[in-house]
């Protein structure tokens, strides 16, 4: 199966595959949480919805804390 949008268009947004994965990680955590908590169904999968955030420029890294 392929990555829709592409990898190139995600990492134009998130240089860093690792950040990527870290990003897209939190975000669809939030948007599960946050349907649970509102009891909204969800007809896509919350990694699909951040990953689409991502490729949308709708979320970045800038707000990450980097530091290990």
């Amino acid at each position: 199966m392929m990555l829709y949008p592409a990898m190139s268009k995600l990492t134009s947004r998130i240089p860093n595959r690792y950040m990527l994965v870290d990003v897209v990680a939190r975000r669809a955590r939030q948007i599960a949480d946050e349907a649970d908590r509102d009891e909204i169904h969800l007809d896509e999968k919350a990694v699909t919805l951040a990953i689409h955030e991502v490729a949308d420029g709708k979320i970045d890294a800038s707000g990450m804390d980097l530091t290990i």
